[in-house]
Parts: structure tokens; C-alpha cells; sequence
């Protein structure tokens, strides 16, 4: 995944939303499973086709290697997919990260400008990756 950006919806100015600071939002959790309120960013980024475990990927389909692996190492979770953005998007996929933690979306936006992808490694047989920030 490469080119992030951060990327401002127009739902960010409802009142829903506070600004919190540059590009982090407060809002309530859309799941209401155990917090009621969570920040939130909205990024854009490319996935490579080239690059391990996003052969596949594309907006309409974001890999998950190594998508969930910037999830967990971050402790966050997708709160919006943006789908109709992504539905008409060659090239640029759309992604909403919630977190209850404000620090956990600030460690996120450091990917801004940077590139993130997984390098494969094999031991005892078996296939694994590291993630790699850029």
C-alpha cells in the first residue's frame, strides 16, 4: 500500500463529528459494542498489485495482507468503508479507522506519505511476513 492521504469526508461536518485536531475526529461508536465514543481518521492509499498479498487488491476488494496487520498493530478497526467511493475508483482506496485511543490514530497518520507493505519469509516450512512501514 502506498501514497497515503489523509482524506476529509463531507460527514465530518456534521455535528456528529468534532475536530479534535488536524484530520482526527470524535464521534460516537458506530457499533456501540463497548465504547460510546471513538476517533476517527479517513485516509486514502493504493494498494500494489506487485507486492505480497495484495495481488488481488484493488478499491472495490482491499487486501487483507497487509491491511489487517496496520489494523493490529495500531489497535484499530475500519468504522467506514466508503464504499461508493471505492465502487468508482480505479486506483484509490477510501478507509475510516476508528479507535478508542486518540493515540492510536496518531501513530496511524504517520503513515501519511509513507508506504506500508509486507515482506514474506519462510521458516520451518511455512510462509509468514513481516509488515514494513516505509
Amino acid at each position: 500500500m502506498k501514497n497515503f492521504q489523509n482524506y476529509t469526508p463531507e460527514k465530518y461536518a456534521m455535528p456528529d463529528y468534532e475536530q479534535i485536531e488536524e484530520g482526527i475526529y470524535r464521534t460516537k461508536d458506530p457499533y456501540g459494542a463497548m465504547l460510546e465514543e471513538i476517533y476517527v481518521t479517513s485516509l486514502t492509499f493504493e494498494q500494489e498489485p506487485e507486492c505480497y498479498g495484495e495481488e488481488e487488491g484493488c478499491p472495490r476488494y482491499i487486501s487483507q495482507v497487509p491491511f489487517e496487520s496496520l489494523l493490529d498493530e495500531y489497535s484499530l478497526f475500519v468504522t467506514d468503508f466508503y464504499a461508493s467511493l471505492n465502487e468508482k475508483s480505479d486506483t484509490v482506496c477510501y478507509q475510516e479507522f476508528g479507535s478508542g485511543e486518540i493515540e492510536n490514530i496518531r501513530k496511524l497518520r504517520a503513515v501519511i506519505g509513507r508506504r506500508v507493505y509486507a515482506r514474506p519469509y519462510e521458516e520451518d516450512g511455512e510462509e509468514y511476513y513481516n509488515l514494513v512501514i516505509e
